[in-house]
Parts: C-alpha cells; sequence; structure tokens
C-alpha cells in the first residue's frame, strides 16, 4: 500500500490566549503580555522548511492583525492560512450573531492581508459539537468550504464522541466539510491521536503507533495540530492555576519540538486543503447520514 498524506496544522495563538488560561488572564490584559508568538511561528516555519512540509496555519485575527508579515510568511512560503476566530471565544459562549460577526471579520482581515482566499475555520478549543451545529452553516454561509472544529471524544472541555472519526459533510451533500481532528479506535473506544496535549503527554511512541494504525486500518489521512507555544519552554508561567492545568499546559515542551521533527520525518504531510478538498471525500454523504442520526 503507498503511504498516505497526513494534514499538519498549526493553532496560531499565544501562551496567555489558550482557553485554559481565560479566567485567570483577563483579555484587557493581553496588549500588555510580552509576545512570544512570532518568534515561535518563525522556529516552526524554519522546522517545515527543512523537512520540506508543508502545513495550514489556523490564525487568530488579533494575532495577524498585530503580525501581518508573519502571516504574509507563512503564505508566501506555501502553506495555508486558515481561520482561528478573532479573539479565541468558544462558540459556545457566543450567540449566533456574534459568531458570524467574529468569522466574517476574521476571514477578511487574513485575506486582506495575504491576498488570498481563506477556506478553512477552526473553532477555539473545538467547541463547535452537538448543541451548536448551526455554527457550520454560519460558517458556510461566510464562504468558508472547511471547518476542523469537531473532536470526536469524551473531554471535560470539549467533545462530540458521537461524530463520526473522519471527514463529513454537514448537514448532508452540499454542506460545508467537517474535517475531526484524529482518533484511534482501541476496543469500542475512541482515543484522542491527533496532537496537542496528548502528543506532549505521552510518550512519542503511542503517537506513532496511532498515526500509522489510522493510515494503514483505516487507510484514512491523519489530522494533527500543535501551538507555537508547545515548543516555548522559556514562556513565562502562570501563577495561581491549578494542578490539572500546570500539567497539560508545561509538561514536556522542552521535548516537543525534537518529537515534531521525529514525526514529520516518519510521515508525510501536506496541507489540509489539499488533502481534503481535492479530491471530494467519497465517504461524505455516508458520514453525513451518520452524524445525522447521532445528533
Amino acid at each position: 500500500m503507498q503511504p498516505l498524506v497526513n494534514a499538519m496544522t498549526v493553532d496560531v495563538e499565544d501562551y496567555f490566549q489558550v482557553s485554559a488560561f481565560e479566567t485567570h488572564i483577563p483579555r484587557d490584559r493581553w496588549e500588555r503580555l510580552p509576545c512570544r508568538v512570532e518568534r515561535n511561528v518563525d522556529r516552526i516555519l524554519a522546522l517545515f522548511e527543512a523537512q520540506q512540509v508543508s502545513a495550514t496555519f489556523f490564525v487568530l485575527g488579533w494575532i495577524a492583525e498585530r503580525y501581518p508579515q508573519m502571516v504574509r510568511r507563512m503564505s508566501e512560503t506555501g502553506h495555508e492560512v486558515a481561520s482561528h476566530g478573532y479573539e479565541h471565544v468558544r462558540v459556545v459562549n457566543q450567540t449566533p450573531d456574534a459568531f458570524r460577526q467574529d468569522i466574517r471579520r476574521t476571514k477578511a482581515l487574513l485575506e486582506d492581508i495575504t491576498g488570498r482566499a481563506v477556506r478553512g475555520y477552526r473553532a477555539a478549543s473545538y467547541s463547535i459539537g452537538r448543541d451548536n451545529l448551526w455554527a457550520l452553516d454560519e460558517l458556510q454561509a461566510a464562504g468558508h468550504d472547511y471547518s476542523s472544529s469537531i473532536y470526536p471524544i469524551h473531554h471535560d472541555l470539549y467533545g462530540m464522541p458521537e461524530a463520526p472519526r473522519f471527514a463529513f459533510r454537514h448537514p448532508g451533500e452540499g454542506g460545508i466539510l467537517e474535517v475531526p481532528v484524529t482518533t484511534v479506535m482501541m476496543g469500542r473506544r475512541k482515543f484522542p491521536c491527533g496532537g496537542g496535549g496528548y502528543f506532549r503527554l505521552l510518550p512519542y511512541s503511542v503517537s506513532r503507533w496511532a498515526v500509522r494504525r489510522v493510515n494503514e486500518r483505516d487507510r484514512e489521512a491523519a489530522v494533527f495540530y500543535f501551538h507555537p507555544w508547545e515548543i516555548d519552554p522559556a514562556q513565562p508561567r502562570q501563577t495561581g492555576v491549578g494542578l490539572k492545568t500546570r500539567v497539560r499546559h508545561y509538561l514536556n515542551l522542552s521535548r516537543t519540538e525534537a518529537r515534531l521533527t521525529r514525526l514529520l520525518q516518519d510521515f508525510s504531510w501536506d496541507r489540509m486543503d489539499r488533502i481534503f478538498l481535492q479530491p471530494p471525500v467519497e465517504s461524505a454523504s455516508t458520514a453525513a447520514a451518520e452524524t445525522g442520526k447521532a445528533g
């Protein structure tokens, strides 16, 4: 069997913008905190260039406004620039009208900076699920071709475990394409294997096994993600946060870049749009029907 090409993605936000810190770092403090995102993104771009990998960068509008040259570098070096919303507000905390304004503002901003159409979107903290699937309709109406905003797992902060594991169209043929972050089946349960904290917390061999299993057993492309702050062990440490949050955010930051290098070498990677929009997803109608039953 020919090896599959997987999707490498980066959620471009700084260390103080993560959802786990939102009760500790108010948004009105963001302007006064030292930003580290540009130096970290430059390291990521250099890493991708060295490994000859193209990726998709889901960029916050707040970041793009302040670092437009960084966003242009992403686009001009062959990567896809997609939307991560404007200010990392979880969709569960937005009204349809607020969400509509957020996604349209961010899409227009990124397109103005890059001169290219923004086709993809990823919600802050995978915050689209069974109770707000209307957001996918809003994304399609705004001109997005795909979303990667549903994580089909159980999690204390997000997740829609009944959702399909692989790309599907909502609400059916002609609907927007939703491309969930990858999970692996162990018995009858889904387990996350698409990056983030799981990639840092567990040994690298676990991630390598899971991605290979998805490629070889499911014959599907994996979707992997990480954040620029995850390769930055020198970032300012936040005080007053709980043990679980500290472990999730800080554990193994010093090992992430080396692990990413191994991951890039062990598998083939490309942009989301090239993998999932060309050619069309064959199983879309089947998966959409499955989602309809689950919803």
